[in-house]
């Protein structure tokens, strides 16, 4: 792990805790985690950023660890997540900055980019499409709707985080230790840390609540105009191949690259081959 400093931004009224490394010159790249990650999600990846000479500021994103989180399923919409992307971008630059995403996190960033395409230099996604594109296919393909029934289950209020917590999250802790590399002990700990908050779990799941009441107008294809590069191991459980190359067609200039035996978890499974592409895409 390279040196990586701690500081409390605040950012569309609420504050997150964010982890920085790298040259305060450098271009800024923001790494955006899912679920149930937190900053601690980007551990392969700061250091080889860092050290190619980015700005590296990977946030828990709101609702996640030492984050602030909000009360309510609608503080959780995707606009609001975006917006939250944006006011951490202008704490470091007033230039279009660089964007890496994975899961939830890659949510965030489509959508940021979708919204605030201005502020967008480059878009790095991970195992997760455009979030008009999950939308749709929840409603219109019941394949994908089977790989994501535990969307729905979240709906269920305060289930979800009883079971969740149950066995020392248990449960979580296997999600993780699904990937080709699995953390340690230790740094399952580390995990279960940040789940332990006051309020994480609820806040968390939240995410999924507040999507599933979301509507999205139709994204036209070649909408989106940033470079984009979308990384997809095609061993994922909850998502479809067939998701990625939706997504893709909604960009005029997007580098689809399948990972065959990676899984969700893409960049804890083949850490050096994410950083080489990453480092060849943004540069």
């Amino acid at each position: 792990m390279p040196d990586v400093q701690f500081v409390r931004r605040r950012c569309n009224g609420v504050t997150l805790n964010v982890a920085e490394a790298g040259s305060d010159s450098g271009p800024l790249v923001i790494l955006l985690h899912g679920f149930p990650e937190f900053w601690f999600g980007w551990r392969h990846q700061i250091g080889a950023l860092a050290d190619a000479g980015y700005r590296v500021v990977a946030p828990d994103q709101r609702g996640y660890n030492l984050s602030d989180k909000p009360k309510g399923i609608g503080q959780y919409d995707v606009d609001l997540l975006a917006d939250d992307v944006v006011a951490l971008a202008a704490h470091y630059t007033d230039k279009a900055f660089n964007l890496v995403g994975h899961d939830w996190g890659a949510v965030a960033a489509w959508w940021t980019t979708t919204r605030a395409p201005a502020k967008v230099r480059k878009l790095a996604v991970l195992n997760c499409p455009h979030p008009a594109v999950w939308r749709h296919a929840m409603e219109a393909d019941p394949i994908q709707r089977r790989a994501s029934w535990y969307v729905r289950a979240f709906q269920i209020p305060w289930l979800p985080e009883a079971m969740m917590r149950a066995r020392n999250f248990q449960g979580l802790a296997q999600a993780l230790r699904q990937s080709k590399t699995p953390p340690s002990d230790e740094e399952i700990e580390v995990y279960r840390d940040a789940w332990r908050q006051d309020g994480a779990l609820t806040a968390m799941i939240n995410w999924y609540r507040a999507i599933y009441r979301r509507r999205f107008v139709p994204i036209p294809p070649s909408s989106i105009r940033q470079p984009v590069h979308i990384i997809w191991g095609k061993q994922d459980r909850y998502a479809l191949p067939a998701l990625a190359e939706a997504s893709k067609a909604l960009c005029v200039n997007a580098k689809l690259t399948y990972l065959p035996e990676a899984t969700h978890w893409v960049a804890h499974d083949d850490p050096n081959q994410v950083n080489s592409l990453l480092l060849d895409f943004l540069a």
